[in-house]
């Protein structure tokens, strides 16, 4: 039974060493310790774990914690055993001693807290072993792991729901980041749609300060901010694993102690590095977001991105491993369009459902939205979470030094006019050839040079639209279509602007700034083809997992960049496609066409092969010839006809004689139809 409140203060101050809860962590340790199901949505740093540790001791019985990080988990188990808490940890890391030490605390009813990892419950003998183990409660960490909306998605989590309806338990789930369609996929699976005592504890991080940059000689800005925060410990967030070991080495070069991670590693020397950047004071660790949600370091006095997070919840959650203590702790993010293009291709090229692919646009756009941001970043980045925040903070760069805006009412209005005027199906690329007045064949290819719109823009650079285009999906003004291969869409927030009913301002800084520069990397097709590349490469995973074959099986890189730049329309054109063969063209054709076209027509499997040959717009004509003449040359004869096989033949071997063709149609087809065919033929050569 649960104890009373004032046991709990004891608890905290005996245990834990804490004279009072910090803000809402009392509410919660009452509501799980009553035996309440839980949601709470607290802050990174805010003291989550204690709220599901101490009801744990105020509890008969086993709390079961579910936790995705083995270092996480290991980290917490040491600091309650070293305050006296009977914990323990039963993970693929731990030694068949420490697998025997917590067995034998289960079986003398001493151990309060087991700490299992989800990928755990596929054992059949798990959920039975704590059917038997007296388990009165489970915890969940990081819960926004089961959302496939949110951005750490493990399929593991989603037992969880079935474990609690086995155990007949409560159930208290914790994170840190849950927008609102992450907190109702949370209750509909951990909690089966019924809805739990939920708390909101505040998103803001006062004591942080937050700060963002263009991407002007990334390397040199890590190493410059690293420089001027030397002897503190800090933590660069990589989008690859080579620059986290290309960092790593460069900062060392710099005098600074540094070592990389990341998800390549063997597990001993991923370890190792959790424990040096636990133990050891001032080290920096470059890291993809494999060193992420274990790291417990109150510390981190900062935090840089060498690259742009993949959302605003995966941002908020890497910025928060700094500063857990409440000292101030400070961040930088750069930014780039390389980082936009890679950001928006990996959503395309994601396996999810259309509307999935919709939201994760949008989360992109709201980080977008915060680095453009015209006025103070927290209140920009509280808003998202829908906390209301004063007029500024003082403690982001924008506070520190205000961006020069200006009125883009009328720049912002051609743009969105070049759009509607095209239908909504291109990207910026081509948008901005029209407002340039650009002759490009695609251009003059749609007519595209007769709009209002065309030339109309000339007063700013192809950098400055650029820009333009990126702060007005910042805004939320256009997003990118998934259906429509990234074609820029507008949104009902534009409308007003269109019409005269609102201005805009922008940051006038970004544009002056905006650079002709060719990018460092080659793109592997240009701005305008990127979108329809990644779709192509999705339909090939897809294919390529069903077949458990290798991607480049199905169709290299080169072949889907010819399709993404040249857009077959049929059968015929895709097998003039490099590298694309009889086989092939048969087996995945129609597929591809499917996404380059949005339908792909039903082929008879002989216009199939034909295609594949060159001489299915042969067959085609044959087929036009001969509905002409099925009831005769007058339209009053017995109808007749040839089979596809037959015509099939007569396209390929391409007979030059009307003898040659009665040896293949037979004396009575070649008289209603040899001459019109032998036309065709001769044509065709």
């Amino acid at each position: 039974m649960p104890r009373d409140a004032a046991s709990a203060e004891a608890l905290l101050k005996d245990i834990f060493g804490f004279d009072a809860f910090r803000p809402g962590q009392g509410e919660i340790v009452e509501a799980v310790a009553q035996g309440e199901n839980v949601l709470a949505i607290m802050p990174t740093g805010g003291g989550k774990s204690l709220c599901f540790q101490l009801p744990a001791l105020m509890r008969g019985g086993i709390t079961v914690v579910i936790s995705p990080l083995i270092a996480l988990m290991r980290d917490q188990v040491r600091g309650l055993r070293e305050a006296g808490v009977a914990a323990g940890a039963l993970t693929s890391g731990n030694t068949e001693e420490e697998n025997d030490a917590v067995w034998d605390m289960m079986q003398r009813g001493e151990l309060k807290l087991l700490y299992l990892a989800p990928e755990r419950l596929a054992n059949g003998g798990t959920q039975r072993m704590l059917q038997t183990a007296g388990v009165s409660l489970i915890a969940v960490d990081e819960a926004h792991c089961v959302s496939q909306w949110g951005h750490d998605f493990r399929p593991d989590y989603l037992r969880i729901g079935e474990l609690r309806n086995a155990l007949g338990v409560p159930l208290a789930a914790f994170t840190a980041t849950a927008d609102l369609e992450t907190q109702q996929e949370i209750v509909s699976r951990l909690f089966g749609g019924a809805q739990p005592s939920t708390f909101l504890r505040g998103f803001d991080r006062p004591n942080i300060h937050l700060a963002f940059q263009p991407k002007d000689g990334p390397r040199a800005q890590i190493l410059s901010f690293a420089a001027a925060r030397r002897g503190r410990a800090g933590i660069v967030y990589c989008g690859t694993r080579a620059k986290t070991e290309g960092l790593a080495k460069a900062l060392r070069d710099e005098g600074h102690s540094a070592c990389h991670y990341h998800g390549g590693m063997e597990a001993d020397d991923r370890r190792s590095v959790e424990e040096r950047f636990a133990t050891e004071d001032g080290l920096i660790v470059c890291a993809t977001v494999a060193f992420g949600m274990g790291v417990d370091k109150p510390d981190i006095r900062w935090v840089a991105h060498a690259d742009l997070p993949k959302s605003i919840e995966a941002y908020y959650q890497e910025i928060g491993r700094a500063g857990r203590d409440g000292a101030p702790a400070e961040t930088m993010t750069l930014y780039g369009p390389e980082d936009i293009r890679l950001r928006r291709s990996q959503i395309d090229e994601g396996l999810a459902p259309p509307e999935r692919r919709a939201a994760d646009h949008g989360r992109l756009n709201a980080l977008l939205g915060l680095a453009e941001a015209l006025g103070c970043r927290r209140k920009a980045l509280l808003a998202y979470f829908g906390e209301e925040a004063g007029d500024t903070c003082g403690n982001c760069d924008l506070c520190d030094r205000p961006p020069e805006l200006f009125d883009a009412t009328e720049a912002v209005r051609k743009g969105l006019s070049a759009a509607l005027r095209t239908g909504e199906s291109f990207g910026a690329g081509h948008l901005i050839d029209i407002l340039l007045g650009k002759d490009t064949d695609k251009v003059k290819q749609r007519g595209h040079d007769s709009l209002p719109t065309f030339g109309i823009g000339k007063d700013l650079s192809r950098g400055q639209w650029q820009a333009v285009f990126r702060q007005m999906m910042g805004h939320d003004l256009m997003r990118p279509d998934a259906e429509r291969h990234g074609a820029l869409v507008m949104t009902d927030r534009a409308r007003p602007i269109l019409r005269g009913e609102e201005t805009i301002q922008l940051r006038k800084d970004i544009l002056a700034k905006a650079s002709e520069r060719r990018p460092a990397v080659k793109a592997l097709v240009s701005d305008e083809d990127a979108p329809m590349l990644s779709a192509l490469k999705a339909k090939r995973r897809a294919l390529a997992e069903a077949a458990r074959a290798p991607a480049y099986v199905i169709f290299p890189d080169k072949t889907l960049i010819e399709m993404a730049e040249k857009r077959p329309a049929n059968l015929d054109q895709m097998a003039r496609i490099s590298g694309i063969g009889a086989k092939k063209l048969e087996r995945y054709g129609a597929a591809f066409l499917e996404v380059l076209n949005g339908a792909a027509e039903e082929v008879h499997p002989q216009r199939r092969k034909l295609a594949s040959r060159g001489a299915g717009e042969i067959y085609d004509a044959l087929l036009a010839a001969q509905s002409e003449l099925t009831r005769g040359p007058d339209g009053t004869d017995k109808p007749l006809s040839c089979s596809a096989s037959l015509l099939a033949k007569l396209a390929e071997l391409r007979p030059d004689g009307l003898d040659k063709i009665e040896r293949i149609l037979g004396d009575k087809r070649t008289e209603r139809f040899g001459p019109a065919f032998l036309d065709v033929l001769r044509q065709a050569d």
